[in-house]
C-alpha cells in the first residue's frame, strides 16, 4: 500500500508552480486601457448588438400582443423565432470575421441594422391629408347639389366620392383620395371660391408578417456582430483582453437591463411602440458615423497622401 503514494509524495516534493516571467502589473496599469476611446467605442457596439438584443427578447412579446393583437402563444413564438437564430449565427459572425476582418463585417452590421430598424420605425398607420378639391372659376349660383355632382348655373362639376376603405391593406402603403361637398344648394358663390374639399388618406397596414421577417433580419445581424466586436479586442488590445473584454461585455449587459426600462419610458413620451426602434436607429447610426469618423482618422494618420480618395 505504501508503494501506491510513492508517485504522488515525489510529485509534491520536486514539481515546483509556474512562476509568471513578465512584469507583474499593478491595478492601475490594468485598468489604463479603459481611458482609450477604443474600448467606449466597442462598448457601443456591443451595447447595440448584444444589450438591444436581449432587450427586445423581453419587449417583443408585449410589443405583438398590443400592436398585432396577437395571442400570447403566437407573440411568444414570433419571439422566439427573432432569439433563437441570432444566438445560433454568432458562430457564422466569428467564421466572416476571421475570413474577411472584423472591421468590414461591422460595417456591413451597422449598416445593415441602421437600414432595417428605419423600416421598422415605420408606424401602422392613418394618415388624413388635404388632397385636391374643386373651386369656382366663375361667380354664379349653385343650382344643383348631390353627391357626386355640383350643378353651377349651366355648368356641371363632378365630385370624385368616397371609395370603400378596406380593413386591411397590403404590404406597401395604399393610398385612397375623395371629395367632399363644402356648398348648399341655391348657395351664391364666387370667382376661385372652394365647391369640394379634397381629402386624401395614407394607409398602411405595417403587416405583422413582414415585420417579422424585419425582426429576425435584425437578430441574425446583431448575431453576427457580437462575434465581430470581441474580434476587434484581441487585435488593438492583445496584454488587456480581460479588463477590456470585461468592461465591453458589462456595458452590452446594461443596455439588455435598461433597455425595456428606456423603451417604456420613450412609449409613455411619444405612445408610439416603434419608438423603440427609433432609438435603435438613433444608435445605430450614432455607432456608424463614429467608426466611420475613427477609421479616417485613423487613414489620415497613417497615410496622409491618401487623404483625398477616401470618400
Amino acid at each position: 500500500m505504501r508503494v501506491a503514494h510513492v508517485e504522488p509524495d515525489a510529485w509534491a516534493l520536486f514539481v515546483k508552480n509556474k512562476k509568471l516571467t513578465g512584469q507583474v502589473k499593478t491595478t492601475t496599469e490594468l485598468l489604463a486601457p479603459l481611458k482609450k476611446t477604443r474600448v467606449w467605442r466597442f462598448g457601443l457596439y456591443y451595447f447595440l448588438v448584444f444589450g438591444l438584443f436581449v432587450a427586445f427578447s423581453q419587449w417583443l412579446l408585449p410589443y405583438y400582443v398590443n400592436v398585432y393583437k396577437t395571442s400570447l402563444v403566437l407573440g411568444g413564438l414570433l419571439t422566439s423565432a427573432f432569439s433563437l437564430p441570432s444566438g445560433v449565427i454568432r458562430a457564422l459572425g466569428g467564421y466572416l470575421s476571421d475570413k474577411f476582418g472584423a472591421r468590414k463585417v461591422m460595417y456591413g452590421v451597422l449598416y445593415s441594422s441602421l437600414i432595417i430598424s428605419g423600416l421598422l420605425m415605420l408606424p401602422k398607420m392613418d394618415i388624413l391629408t388635404p388632397g385636391k378639391g374643386i373651386v369656382t372659376k366663375k361667380s354664379a349660383v349653385v343650382t344643383e347639389v348631390t353627391e357626386n355632382k355640383i350643378v353651377l348655373g349651366n355648368e356641371i362639376i363632378t365630385v370624385k366620392e368616397k371609395p370603400e376603405i378596406p380593413e386591411q391593406t397590403k404590404i406597401l402603403p395604399e393610398f385612397f383620395s375623395w371629395q367632399e361637398i363644402v356648398i348648399k344648394q341655391n348657395q351664391e358663390v364666387r370667382k376661385k371660391e372652394l365647391l369640394a374639399e379634397g381629402v386624401t388618406l395614407i394607409k398602411f397596414e405595417a403587416h405583422i408578417w413582414v415585420f417579422s421577417l424585419l425582426v429576425i433580419a435584425i437578430g441574425i445581424v446583431w448575431g453576427i456582430g457580437k462575434a465581430a466586436v470581441y474580434k476587434h479586442i484581441p487585435e488593438y488590445f492583445p496584454n488587456e483582453v480581460g479588463i477590456v473584454g470585461g468592461m465591453v461585455g458589462l456595458i452590452g449587459g446594461l443596455g439588455g437591463f435598461i433597455g425595456p426600462i428606456l423603451f417604456g419610458y420613450l412609449l409613455d413620451f411619444s405612445d408610439l411602440w416603434t419608438s423603440s426602434w427609433i432609438f435603435v436607429f438613433i444608435i445605430s447610426a450614432v455607432s456608424l458615423y463614429w467608426m466611420i469618423h475613427t477609421i479616417k482618422k485613423m487613414t489620415y494618420k497613417e497615410a496622409p497622401h491618401l487623404k483625398h480618395r477616401i470618400e
